[in-house]
């Protein structure tokens, strides 16, 4: 495999989201700017941002790689993914753009009228955002591992230092059109490959046989219902807790622009999970040696060059290195945005400069993670932050928004008892791989972390003698109350 291709395209992917911070720089001048774009983002615009913001390295390598892996069941990841949106539209997209907030944290302050149920809010989100950002590093160093035989903490040092930098010099508003261009580079990226392979499939020496691309045991047969089950459950409710989705709501100009951005999105993503999937199905048929725990998620770098030997495999290569950068830093970017905004205004100031301190900073600590650890599956890890972010604020949020009697006391119950059952729960599994019948309940918790930490929730909160804030009707009220046309 020609490096020099590969290298090239990650270049112009890097000069692309430069000159386009610039711009983004040039007109990024108020703390609102910064921190959600002045509130002046547009659905396409936004719908393009969130998507590529949302398409991450779990989904640009990491998704083929599991369809690769699990077959049929791998299709359930962009299933959980897409839909989750659907949750977000129908529940917490205008409201929480109507709330007026900056952060999610500012969210739950103004809610419910406590210091402290804020502070609780943003560990959580900080805990959600880092553990989201190391996939992504990892991606790179993987990525620049495969194809030019770098070190694999060159790619992620690399990632880190660009997303800093553009997140510090621009905030949310530069970021939007970095973001936006890189969804569309993304989808091309893999969409060209996949037509290219799949058209020289059809007269080429591969048989597809359906028995040998899904055998029973990847089918429907072989999936276990629980795991399944909880599964979806942390996707669905997953979506609702990211803090870098959550925070774009707050760039909208109204909150019935944030559904109509909600639904452009359900559009993007799916088609974008459609190409995603293929790739992992025809790398069923060409690269079946590939399908191994570490290796799989490298299948999207390597199919290009198996099926096209010579230059033209080594452009489609090039081509998808570019998106999977593309990928990287879109992702890690979003997340430092919300990240550095929830840091700014907890730990500093609230003004510009603190915002890029702030980026600086929550760049600094998941780079040092994954520099200390080493890659699992792409996947699996976006997986488990899901299921964070479903246990531990997913349930404040819909509370947050729905009932009337969530207390600052029971949504702090509620997020310490997620994250902590959660955090328990994945340590012991990975620690002794389960313990017999319980090994799945530790393996997917999602689907009792989740109930248990919104009964805590709703138990704290009726027993809470100080009640809900008094002004928890009025600012119900501004929530659900749509806007003048």
């Amino acid at each position: 495999m020609n490096p020099v291709f590969d290298l090239l395209g990650i270049a112009l992917v890097v000069i692309a989201t430069l000159l386009i911070g610039v711009y983004g720089l040039r007109v990024s001048r108020t703390t609102d700017d910064f921190f959600v774009a002045s509130r002046t983002v547009r659905p396409v615009w936004n719908a393009s941002a969130i998507s590529g913001e949302y398409l991450s390295a779990g989904t640009f390598l990491g998704l083929s790689g599991l369809v690769l892996l699990e077959g049929a069941r791998g299709f359930w990841f962009p299933i959980g993914y897409a839909a989750g949106y659907l949750l977000v539209l129908v529940f917490v997209a205008a409201p929480l753009r109507r709330s007026g907030a900056y952060t999610i944290p500012d969210f739950i302050e103004a809610r419910l009228e406590s210091v402290k149920a804020r502070r609780v809010t943003s560990i959580a989100v900080l805990v959600i955002g880092w553990l989201y950002i190391v996939p992504q590093l990892h991606g790179a160093g993987i990525t620049l591992m495969v194809v030019a035989g770098l070190p694999q903490w060159v790619g992620e040092v690399a990632i880190a230092v660009l997303v800093a930098a553009s997140v510090a010099a621009g905030g949310m508003r530069a970021i939007t059109y970095v973001q936006a261009f890189q969804y569309w580079l993304k989808l091309f990226a893999l969409l060209v490959p996949l037509f290219c392979i799949a058209f020289a499939l059809t007269g080429g020496p591969h048989e597809i046989d359906p028995v040998l691309v899904f055998p029973a045991s990847a089918g429907p047969a072989g999936f276990d219902v629980y795991e399944t089950a909880s599964l979806m459950v942390a996707l669905l409710l997953g979506t609702m807790g990211l803090p870098h989705v959550l925070v774009r709501f707050y760039t909208s100009p109204t909150g019935v622009s944030a559904r109509h951005t909600t639904v452009l999105v359900i559009v993007m993503v799916s088609a974008f999970y459609a190409v995603s999937s293929g790739m992992g199905l025809l790398a069923r048929v060409v690269a079946p040696d590939l399908a191994a725990p570490g290796i799989a998620d490298t299948v999207a770098l390597v199919l290009p060059s198996r099926v096209f030997p010579g230059l033209f495999g080594e452009l489609l290569t090039a081509l998808i290195v570019a998106g999977a950068f593309a990928a990287f830093l879109a992702t890690s970017a979003g997340l430092v945005v919300s990240l550095a905004g929830v840091v700014s205004q907890d730990v500093f100031s609230g003004s510009v400069r603190s915002f890029r301190l702030s980026a600086v900073l929550c760049t600094a600590v998941p780079l040092a993670v994954a520099l200390l650890t080493a890659p699992e599956g792409l996947g699996s890890s976006v997986g488990m932050v899901f299921v964070f972010a479903a246990s531990m604020l997913s349930p404040i949020v819909l509370l947050g928004v729905w009932w009337r009697g969530l207390t600052a006391r029971g949504a702090v119950a509620g997020m310490i008892t997620g994250g902590v059952s959660c955090a328990l729960s994945l340590l012991v599994y990975t620690a002794i791989g389960g313990v017999g019948a319980a090994a799945p309940f530790l393996a997917q918790p999602a689907a009792w972390t989740v109930p248990l930490a919104t009964a805590i929730t709703v138990a704290v909160s009726l027993m809470d003698t100080r009640g809900a804030p008094l002004r928890a009707d009025r600012y119900l009220g501004r929530l659900h109350t749509p806007e003048r046309a």
